[in-house]
């Protein structure tokens, strides 16, 4: 149905006339007369208050159908850094109906858990936002700095809250339950992260030898993780000479050539981090549009090393990739996020400078 004929249909139904509707709009009755002529369509900036007079959301309004309100919640997720409290309710109902009634369980399921994650991150950014405060103001204010491990992953000092025992038994029963031929790696990733992040070596060696016969593998990270298992068990000597014998092989992999940066960051062997993440940004310059994680890398390396305005300045190399590659827009979440970030590193680029004058 087009909006115009909806309008009219909701607006019956309402018992409103237009000269009525038009005045709760504060517009004219000439303009609504054209909407539901088809002559023009209602200006965006009136489709939230036009809705709720009406009665229904506004994707109702439009009478999308449910592909296309899945399609939506899925763009929105992406653009947009924080829900208004209806938007995520009506957004939470209709997914929670569609898991009774649409046959692609596994979709709605995931988008269940963006949404709820969703709004997870707005409400750590307050959190992180309100505890730096009362920690700034009160510096044994234990609460706070467990709470900021929950919101921004702060390290854990107690072995037995800030192992990963609980994620590894569920991804090793994902890899137990895959039935499917030919079966995915993406479980044995997990599983060999956290493995080798609690120094479980001798498991992470089970997974890998059965990691390398999947048909979907991908070679390079073979010995990767044996370099990184190396390294968990203390033997920088071995792990390093794993990855330099690897490059012969994969260093005209852009794949390789992020992890081998990855690797290097991990050891704070910085400059040949840069050196390697700047390779793989380079190896992908064909492939547009290209992630930003090695821009984000190099950033993270400069605010380590003080270089508070060359990590700004990477930021800006980040922004033009999220719009020209990817086609956002200024008020695209991703665009906010990082001018945020810039602007962050920005001041603390000012505030060094002012030191060194003074």
């Amino acid at each position: 149905m087009e909006i115009g004929n909806k309008i009219k249909q909701l607006r019956y139904k309402t018992g409103m006339t237009q000269e009525q509707l038009a005045a709760k709009l504060g517009i004219s009755a000439q303009s609504v007369s054209k909407w539901e002529t088809a002559v023009t369509m209602p200006d965006i900036t009136l489709l939230p208050v036009l809705a709720s007079e009406l009665g229904v959301t506004i994707d109702e309004l439009f009478d999308l159908t449910v592909d296309q309100k899945l399609h939506r919640i899925e763009k929105r997720l992406d653009i947009e850094e924080e829900f208004a409290a209806d938007v995520f309710r009506e957004y939470e109902m209709f997914l929670k109906n569609q898991l009774e009634e649409n046959e692609d369980k596994t979709k709605i399921l995931s988008l269940l858990a963006q949404l709820y994650h969703h709004r997870m991150e707005a409400d750590s950014r307050r959190v992180c936002r309100y505890a730096h405060e009362a920690i700034m103001r009160s510096p044994a204010k234990k609460d706070c700095q467990w709470l900021l491990q929950k919101a921004e992953g702060a390290s854990v000092w107690d072995w037995n809250m800030g192992n990963h025992t609980k994620v590894i038994d569920f991804y090793k029963k994902v890899i137990e339950n895959d039935t499917v031929t030919p079966q995915t790696p993406m479980p044995y990733y997990e599983v060999m992260d956290n493995l080798i992040a609690d120094h479980r070596t001798e498991e992470a060696k089970e997974y890998l030898e059965i990691y390398q016969t999947l048909p979907a593998h991908k070679p390079f990270l073979v010995p990767v993780y044996r370099a990184y298992i190396a390294l968990a068990e203390y033997d920088a000597e071995t792990a390093d000479t794993i990855m330099e014998n690897a490059m012969k092989d994969f260093g005209d992999n852009s794949g390789f050539l992020f992890e081998t940066a990855q690797y290097y960051a991990r050891k704070c062997e910085y400059e040949k981090a840069i050196r390697y993440y700047e390779s793989s940004w380079q190896a992908e310059e064909d492939r547009k549009p290209r992630f930003t994680d090695a821009l984000h890398g190099i950033s993270v390396i400069y605010e380590i090393s003080g270089d508070y305005q060359k990590a700004a300045e990477t930021y800006d190399r980040m922004i033009t990739c999220i719009k020209e590659e990817w086609g956002y827009n200024d008020d695209d979440a991703a665009v906010i996020e990082a001018e945020r970030e810039k602007r962050r590193l920005q001041k603390l680029a000012y505030q060094e400078k002012r030191l060194v004058i003074s």
